[in-house]
């Protein structure tokens, strides 16, 4: 391949420093790394009742979707995909523990999402990531981390409830656990080797041992995508609009916002793209994109939508530009043809996953300064409360609240941002007068 001609005009190749070539090996990598979204969230949105195939369908199509429309509006080399954590406070908590239908939980993820493009649309975005302090977002992200890998264990039965201890572990030489153990320590081993495909390649293994001990049925390999009306546009707007449901659509948004955007930075800063303030090139376009594509994520069936970190395998090997995005895009669109094999993916095959997920997350707690309490305190809060009360808006809540009662205690009122006591009022007006009702 050469770079002349329209992906050159389009994609400006030669002005970043890569090849057309370069860009479809670092797409193709790019969707090896991320590619087991399709197989991990419909498993995970089951659980709330969805039809699966038609959300392996949905996955992808927004996947594709997503991707395709940032590397031609933004022209960066970041891919987008439904999120890993929300996906499960939606299935786990809004619907099977707060016993909310998956058509109004779909619509708090809508209007979350639509909250985030308004956010952008009036600028806000960056002030909020700016003024919310370190100690709390990275106690969101910790403590969503420490979320989903609890739903990787209990999928696996290496955790079980216990009427006495609250939680007790499971029976170790089952098959869910022995092969939802090998699963983790087979991304872990291979990730630590830098092997981008880990994830793959640990689900891939775990189920070939399934099928061979007869937990997985074989269903196939090729298969014409089936319908989705099952779950598109069945979202309840009207039923999840209501302030019982700010609190869940709140933390959608919130998350979301640190989630994309702090992807965003990432991928664009170890493309080399960057300025010293974290801005990149059509940073507007971008975060206009992966705004959108949340909103069309809801509408259509998946839950919320974000950019990749796994984008960074193809930039590590010369991802420079969209066309490294439009690759991955077209990828998903063909893997829609292997819906079979989505199905054969038993719990424990996904479930290390969920726990490497929850590694690679709490990982961020490093950057706690833990020799100031009234940083520490409230990190140490959000991240706790978030598996412990089962719920990352409860989390979010007290770990805010806790922020401000920190500060305020220590006389050290100048340093809470006016974003972050708007969001502790608006936290506390919930559980005075939502909660308590």
């Amino acid at each position: 391949m050469n770079n002349s001609g329209l992906l050159q005009r389009i994609f400006k190749l030669q002005e970043h420093g890569t090849t057309a070539r370069t860009e479809v090996i670092a797409g193709f990598t790019t969707f090896l790394t991320m590619v087991y979204i399709v197989f991990v969230n419909p498993q995970i949105l089951g659980v709330a009742g969805m039809n699966t195939q038609a959300v392996f369908v949905t996955t992808c199509l927004i996947a594709a979707g997503g991707s395709i429309l940032m590397g031609l509006v933004a022209n960066l080399p970041v891919a987008l995909a439904p999120a890993m954590g929300l996906n499960a406070f939606f299935a786990f908590v809004v619907v099977g523990a707060m016993g909310i239908s998956w058509q109004v939980g779909m619509g708090a993820i809508f209007w979350g999402a639509v909250g985030l493009l308004l956010l952008t649309i009036f600028r806000i975005r960056y002030w909020m990531i700016a003024n919310i302090p370190v100690s709390l977002r990275v106690g969101i992200t910790a403590g969503i981390g420490l979320f989903i890998a609890m739903i990787g264990l209990k999928n696996a039965g290496i955790v079980v409830p216990n009427k006495d201890t609250l939680v007790a572990v499971g029976d170790l030489t089952s098959h869910s656990v022995l092969l939802g153990a090998l699963g983790f320590f087979i991304i872990a081993i291979l990730a630590s080797r830098n092997i981008h495909i880990a994830v793959l390649i640990s689900i891939v293994i775990t189920t070939l041992i399934g099928l061979a001990i007869g937990d997985v049925k074989y269903g196939g390999v090729f298969s014409m995508p089936t319908g989705v009306t099952s779950v598109l546009g069945q979202v309840d707007l009207a039923g999840s609009f209501n302030v019982g449901m700010a609190g869940i659509i709140f933390s959608f948004m919130l998350v979301n916002l640190f989630d994309s955007s702090g992807t965003l930075i990432g991928v664009t800063d170890k493309a080399g793209l960057t300025d010293e303030k974290g801005t990149f090139p059509r940073m507007k376009q971008a975060l206009y994109v992966d705004s959108i594509s949340s909103v069309a994520g809801a509408y259509i069936g998946t839950s919320s939508v974000t950019a990749y970190i796994e984008s960074s395998s193809g930039v590590s090997i010369g991802g420079r530009t969209g066309l490294m995005a439009v690759v991955t895009g077209i990828l998903f669109l063909l893997v829609m043809f292997l819906s079979p094999l989505a199905g054969m993916v038993p719990a424990y095959a996904a479930a290390g996953a969920l726990i490497y997920v929850g590694v690679l997350m709490t990982s961020s707690l490093a950057r706690v300064k833990w020799d100031d309490l009234t940083e520490a305190v409230p990190a140490f809060v959000t991240t706790a409360m978030m598996p412990f009360s089962f719920s990352i808006t409860e989390g979010i809540a007290l770990g805010f609240i806790s922020y401000c009662v920190m500060k305020l205690g220590t006389g050290r009122w100048r340093e809470i941002s006016p974003c972050v006591v708007i969001v502790a009022l608006l936290f506390v007006l919930k559980i005075a007068f939502i909660d308590a009702h």
